[in-house]
């Protein structure tokens, strides 16, 4: 059966299904080291600062690589580069668990690599071969399957090295991820796409140029997603250490609270795919969820709060920044040239790990000197910034409606 026989709900729903899969085992695998640092510290005679450094190494890696892996997913197709980048991933955690622990940073440099091509290959698959009226959708389910990966592995790590050992329980899901990535490699036909290598000679596409991405709204995107991430990063990174400060909680409130914020984010993602798919506003849905936020970000750093009403505005906080996701995806995605979804989206979705770095260097700080309330207000001030970049790239792509990538 054949990509034209098979009716288009059952194939969105595949395909939907084999990128979400796809990309839990890419956050499951970034986080399955650190549940396991206090028993590798102990057998590899190592500091938690050398551990650190292994995911510093891997994230770094990840993030230089994934405008690479964008231009590969264009030039080859991710049918190819994903499985490739899967068992990369996979097979470095699975490598391990038998080294020692000088091995450690150079399998660290190879997982990083293999972890870089989900973005540009996901992102590419649910562009260009989910139904127009589903994309949104897709994008949603696609980042909760993220969040989901996310959150097994430090439950999952911990029981598997109490059951096996901690070296066990790494070969055995390096082995599970090496199993996954052989089975999206055997499901090629329903996310092969047209890529640039197979293009006539005539085509003058401006997939085959660098400078496809140093155009204003591929700038403006990039822009975007460093704010974006600047700001949500923020909550994410410093909440549990900033509540206790300016609500006069305890440390476990705080992280109650933060996982209360997760949870909503999640729900609030999975809901704003039918939103992006429906209302196709994408920069006015941004605008909304952002500024309710911020609204909230805003009064739990200079409002006292009791309990329930502190719990309500987590809620809204971590709805408002998720709702607004499929809709950042979806306006990227407008933005992109007719065959470079991957290397923009590689190159856009950099500005996440570009925020990250600039986040703790920013509320750090703030915090070291007392300044106790400011962060909410640099988040909040993140915030604002990133409704208008949004704003200017729909005004730069010049695009209205969901039209095709490349339209």
């Amino acid at each position: 059966m054949t990509d034209l026989t098979l009716d288009t709900p059952r194939r969105d729903l595949r395909i939907i299904s084999v990128i979400g899969a796809a990309h839990f085992t890419s956050h499951f695998f970034q986080v399955v080291l650190p549940p396991l640092f206090p028993l590798m510290r102990e057998t590899l005679g190592v500091s938690y600062t050398e551990l650190g450094l292994v995911m510093t190494v891997f994230f770094m890696t990840s993030g230089l690589s994934q405008v690479g892996a964008g231009f590969a997913v264009d030039r080859y197709g991710p049918h190819v580069v994903l499985p490739v980048g899967m068992a990369l991933l996979a097979g470095s955690t699975l490598a391990m668990a038998f080294v020692p622990f000088w091995a450690f940073l150079p399998l660290a440099v190879i997982g990083g690599m293999g972890n870089s091509v989900y973005h540009p290959a996901d992102y590419s698959v649910l562009s260009n071969k989910v139904s127009s009226h589903l994309i949104a959708r897709g994008y949603s389910v696609h980042t909760v399957t993220g969040s989901f990966g996310w959150a097994v592995p430090p439950v999952l790590m911990v029981a598997l090295a109490g059951l096996i050992g901690w070296r066990s329980g790494l070969a055995l899901v390096g082995l599970l991820g090496l199993i996954a990535a052989a089975l999206v490699a055997l499901d090629h036909r329903h996310l092969a796409l047209p890529t640039t290598r197979s293009s006539k000679a005539g085509d003058t596409a401006p997939a085959t140029s660098v400078a496809t991405l140093f155009t204003a709204p591929i700038l403006l995107a990039l822009l975007f997603f460093t704010l974006i991430s600047m700001a949500l990063g923020g909550v994410q990174a410093f909440m549990p250490t900033m509540l206790p400060q300016v609500q006069g909680i305890s440390l476990d409130q705080a992280a109650q609270f933060t996982t209360l914020y997760f949870v909503s984010n999640a729900v609030g993602a999975f809901a704003g795919g039918y939103v992006a798919d429906r209302w196709k506003n994408f920069d006015l849905t941004i605008g909304l969820g952002l500024s309710a936020a911020g609204l909230a970000i805003l009064a739990l750093g200079y409002l006292t709060l009791p309990g329930a009403l502190l719990g309500f505005v987590g809620v809204v906080a971590g709805f408002g920044a998720g709702v607004v996701l499929p809709s950042r995806d979806m306006l990227v995605r407008r933005a992109a040239p007719k065959g470079a979804t991957g290397r923009v989206f590689g190159f856009v979705y950099s500005g996440l790990d570009l925020g990250s770095v600039i986040v703790p260097v920013v509320i750090g700080p703030m915090l070291d000197h007392g300044f106790n309330r400011a962060p909410f207000a640099f988040i909040a001030a993140a915030l604002v910034l990133t409704i208008a970049s949004a704003w200017a790239v729909r005004l730069a792509a010049g695009r209205s409606g969901d039209a095709p990538v490349g339209a």
